[in-house]
C-alpha cells in the first residue's frame, strides 16, 4: 500500500483527519481548538496543503478538494442507491449459504450486507456497526465485529485491536468499496486507515472481490492500494474506458457487469 505524498508533516494529516471527520468543511478556530494549537500554526499548514492541492482556503476556514473528500456514510448510502442494490445483488449471488465472508465498511458493501439477508449460516467478518448489526442474530450467522474505537462519521472499528481480529480469521471470501478505480494507480481509498484494514482481509481471503460502480471510473483517493494483482473480481455497473481495461486485464482480474435489474434480497444458489 502506497499514499500519494499530499503532506509534509504530521500536523498537516492530522488537520486533514479533522476536516474529513468535520464533513470536509470547517474554520480555522474549530480546528486550532481541536489540535491545541494557535490559529496562526493552522493557517500554515493549511498554506501548504493548499499549494499541494488538498484543500482550498475560504474566509475564515477550509474546505477539502471535492476529489479527495468522500460523504460521511449515510449520504453515501443514499447516492446511486439503485445501482448498488443491483450491484450487491450480483455479489450476493456469488455467495453461498454457510460461506464466511469479510465485509469493509463502504457504502456498497452495506447494500452487500443487505442483500445477503436470506443467506443462512454465514460467518460474517467485519469492522462496520452497520454489516454486524444488518447480519447478526438471524439465519444462524456468525458475526466476528472488529473491536477498537468506532469513529462517529461511519460506525468503522479501526486501529491495532481490529486488524489483530481481522488478521486471524480466514475468509473465503473478501469484499471491499472503494473510492476511485484509476488505470495508473489501480484501486483507491480516501483514507490510510481503510488500506490498512483491506491489506490485511485480503491477504487472509481466498476470493477477493471490489465492487464499485461506474461513477469511480478515472476518478482519484488520497491513498493507492499496492494490492490490485491480489484483487480477483470486479463487480460494476458499466464496461470501463479501456485504459482501466488493460489495468483488470493486466492484474488478471475478472470483470462482471450487473447492467441489469435484480431483487436486492435473492436468496443464495
Amino acid at each position: 500500500m502506497q499514499q500519494k505524498s499530499r503532506t509534509s508533516n504530521q500536523r498537516e494529516e492530522e488537520i486533514l483527519r479533522e476536516i474529513r471527520l468535520a464533513g470536509g468543511s470547517c474554520r480555522v478556530s474549530y480546528l486550532a481548538d481541536r489540535l491545541s494549537v494557535a490559529n496562526e500554526t493552522i493557517r500554515r499548514n493549511i498554506r501548504s496543503l493548499e499549494e499541494n492541492n488538498v484543500v482550498r482556503k475560504v474566509h475564515g476556514g477550509v474546505h477539502l478538494i471535492d476529489e479527495l473528500h468522500e460523504p460521511p456514510f449515510q449520504n453515501r448510502m443514499d447516492i446511486h442507491a439503485a445501482t448498488k442494490q443491483r450491484l450487491a445483488a450480483a455479489v450476493a449471488d456469488t455467495i453461498g449459504h454457510g460461506d464466511s465472508v469479510f465485509l469493509d465498511i463502504g457504502s456498497t458493501t452495506a447494500y452487500v450486507a443487505l442483500a445477503l439477508r436470506r443467506h443462512r449460516g454465514l460467518h460474517i467478518v467485519t469492522n462496520s456497526v452497520f454489516v454486524a448489526q444488518t447480519l447478526a442474530t438471524r439465519n444462524s450467522n456468525q458475526v466476528f465485529l472488529a473491536g477498537g474505537e468506532l469513529r462517529p462519521h461511519d460506525g468503522g472499528a479501526f486501529g491495532a485491536e481490529a486488524l489483530d481480529l481481522i488478521g486471524r480469521l480466514n475468509v473465503q471470501f473478501a469484499v471491499f468499496s472503494v473510492g476511485a478505480v484509476n488505470a495508473d494507480l489501480g484501486f483507491m481509498l480516501h483514507d490510510l486507515e481503510e488500506a490498512n484494514v483491506a491489506r490485511v482481509a485480503a491477504a487472509n481471503a481466498q476470493v477477493r472481490i471490489v465492487v464499485a460502480d461506474s461513477e469511480k471510473f478515472g476518478k482519484r483517493a488520497p491513498v493507492s492500494l499496492d494490492q490490485a494483482a491480489q484483487i480477483d473480481m470486479l463487480f460494476t455497473d458499466k464496461s470501463p474506458p479501456q485504459d482501466i481495461a488493460r489495468m483488470l486485464d493486466r492484474h488478471d482480474i475478472d470483470l462482471i457487469v450487473s447492467d441489469g435489474p435484480r431483487p436486492t434480497d435473492a436468496p443464495s444458489r
